[in-house]
């Protein structure tokens, strides 16, 4: 979790009111975050992950005033056009589509407000945008940018400018290989055929997203009153959330957030969209969740301790808020608002004694031996894409679509384990090979009405010398220390080589697939390195030993 310093005295301006360091330190810790220290001059604190808003001295002072009382309520915010424009070319289509953009004037800057934004950005990038895979952030000195601003894509080789804080001009291979950002996040464009960059109406290059900003137009000095944000990625939702914390945050500095329109090539939109969210509150359930007895105004109250509105006995939530999305969201701010100090502990009326399951322990048996074979466990998400789950594996979707889903990122939950692995693959090509991996948890697939949930592992080896042979041997080595004897029979798969596939049966039960992945599936994911794998159903390999 990130660790954000905090000016005290700044802190206690935004407030409005000074703090003893006993009430200081009490209050933060039952805000939702976690206290590191707190002295006279610093507060040193841990922003858990479902906040980002709070990863800046002014999120953290707009929660924290609403919190002790000092300001409570929804905090509004308002931007207006005016004849600002970002044209989006098809180009950026294949390496980063989508951008999130907007202006933020009237900003007065010292040493102290540069050194504030630039840790905002870096906490961001590190968490919500989770190191620049997700998204990347830009931010640039009005006066030297003429609008309109065009973002595009081009050969890297074509791309010339001085990279932030280098002496000379580079090329886009030359900024990845040579320049500190780039060799850091330079794996993030690696074999792309075209390098996004944003450019102004002069022809100047702003940036090259998500690795470096331009020296020349992209550095804010004290110099600076307005500034333009760019937010580059691959999912507006997410980028326009993104940049609301971004914006709201400089307003809270004294800025004035203006509009720009943006042309994609099949729609145009206003960035940013500041207007609220509504949501129905459904006390029962509150009620119910936090074993209390609030009656609506009640939980009303404690809400706008947390910064929310109340309208028509709807809740009104912070555009700034990117982690409410369900009742149960709300249910936890009005929890931390009630104060878990509060809350009295009670003793069930029923006593049991818990003990691990038999299949749990199965499974940690697994584990634990594919760990002894040199190999790395990792742990994907239930969640996630039709593009992932089936079109990148050549299959037929039997995915569990999910309604209402806010991303195609995560659309659907996983029908097999092996498709996360190679995403696995896909994230760390930066490293060195070989990387032999293995993953288990549950798979969804759907039979009638009902959602059936199996547990299965998945194990991945990548490097220039794996085949058949080698993954075959990993999966006889196990199966020898459960002690269960199998059969392999020849089949086809179509993320598989032909010829190179097999089909694992036990007791006459098919339980897994084992094979070399195809080259089609191994580019689906840009991976350049062979991978053989085996998918293994745990859950009916258990039913079957214990027949």
């Amino acid at each position: 979790m990130p660790t954000i310093t905090i000016d005290r005295k700044y802190v206690e301006k935004l407030l409005g009111r000074k703090l003893t360091t006993e009430k200081l330190k009490d209050r933060i810790s039952y805000l939702g975050t976690d206290l590191e220290s707190v002295d006279d001059k610093d507060i040193v604190v841990e922003v858990f992950p479902n906040r980002p808003d709070m990863l800046s001295e002014q999120g953290f002072a707009r929660a924290l005033s609403s919190f002790i009382g000092a300001k409570t309520g929804l905090r509004t915010y308002v931007a207006k056009y005016k004849d600002a424009d970002v044209m989006i070319e098809p180009a950026v289509g294949k390496v980063r589509p989508y951008t999130a953009c907007a202006i933020v004037r009237n900003l007065s800057f010292d040493d102290e407000k540069i050194r504030e934004i630039i840790q905002m950005q870096e906490k961001l990038h590190t968490t919500y945008c989770r190191n620049r895979t997700k998204a990347a952030i830009g931010i640039y000195p009005m006066e030297k940018i003429k609008l309109p601003i065009k973002y595009t894509a081009k050969n890297p080789k074509d791309i010339v400018f001085r990279p932030l804080e280098s002496k000379a001009e580079m090329n886009g291979l030359q900024i990845l290989s040579r320049h500190p950002a780039g060799r850091e996040y330079g794996h993030l464009l690696e074999g792309k055929e075209k390098f996004p960059i944003f450019v102004d109406a002069r022809g100047e290059i702003l940036s090259m997203p998500p690795i470096i900003n331009s020296h020349l137009t992209g550095k804010i000095t004290e110099k600076t009153k307005d500034v333009f944000i760019e937010c580059s990625g691959f999912d507006y939702d997410v980028l326009h959330r993104l940049l609301l914390m971004i914006v709201t945050t400089l307003a809270d500095m004294g800025g004035t957030i203006e509009q720009m329109r943006l042309h994609y090539p099949n729609k145009t939109l206003m960035s940013p969209d500041l207007s609220l969210e509504r949501m129905k509150l459904d006390l029962n359930y509150v009620n119910k969740v936090l074993g209390t007895s609030l009656k609506q105004q009640e939980a009303f109250s404690l809400l706008k301790r947390m910064g929310y509105g109340i309208e028509n006995n709807k809740v009104l939530i912070p555009c700034y808020r990117a982690d409410i999305q369900y009742q149960s969201d709300l249910v936890e701010d009005i929890a931390i608002a009630y104060g878990y100090e509060n809350f009295k502990p009670e003793l069930p009326n029923i006593f049991t004694i818990g003990g691990e399951s038999r299949f749990e322990s199965f499974c940690r048996t697994v584990s634990d031996i594919l760990v002894g074979f040199g190999l790395t466990e990792t742990n994907t998400l239930h969640i996630s894409s039709k593009e992932v789950q089936a079109v990148r594996m050549g299959i037929d979707d039997m995915t569990v679509h999910l309604d209402n889903a806010l991303t195609s990122e995560f659309g659907v939950l996983r029908s097999w384990m092996l498709p996360s692995l190679l995403e696995v693959l896909a994230k760390n090509k930066h490293h060195e090979y070989p990387q032999d991996i293995f993953d288990m948890g549950i798979v969804f697939s759907k039979k009638g009405d009902a959602i059936n949930e199996r547990t299965r592992l998945a194990v991945a080896l990548c490097s220039h010398d794996v085949d058949f042979t080698k993954i075959k041997q990993h999966l006889d080595a196990l199966m020898r220390a459960l002690d269960v004897k199998y059969e392999m029979m020849d089949t086809e798969h179509p993320s598989f080589i032909p010829g190179r596939v097999g089909r694992v049966n036990v007791e006459g039960k098919g339980v897994a697939y084992i094979g070399e992945l195809h080259p089609k599936t191994l580019t689906s994911f840009a991976l350049e390195m062979p991978v053989v794998a085996f998918e293994l159903n745990l859950t009916d390999l258990f039913e079957v030993m214990n027949s």
